[in-house]
């Protein structure tokens, strides 16, 4: 599923259970600062990012939350 992507991928472990402590669906984009604090959850189930504006949204809310 991650070969050859550029994403991170949330790699649970049985010592932290991090998908269900932060609540994680499977089409989560989990947006995070720079000092890795959570800005925003967006959903891709609900954002098809076919839609250009969707893909839009996303990358300005990436950028703004790099500090970009």
């Amino acid at each position: 599923m991650v070969n050859g992507r550029d994403l991170p991928w949330l790699q649970d472990r049985l010592d932290t259970l991090a998908w269900n402590s932060w609540e994680v669906e499977i089409d989560d984009v989990f947006i995070v600062d720079e000092n890795g604090v959570l800005v925003e959850v967006y959903s891709l189930l609900s954002h098809d990012l076919g839609d250009p504006a969707n893909y839009a949204e996303l990358k300005a809310k990436l950028k703004l939350a790099a500090g970009e």
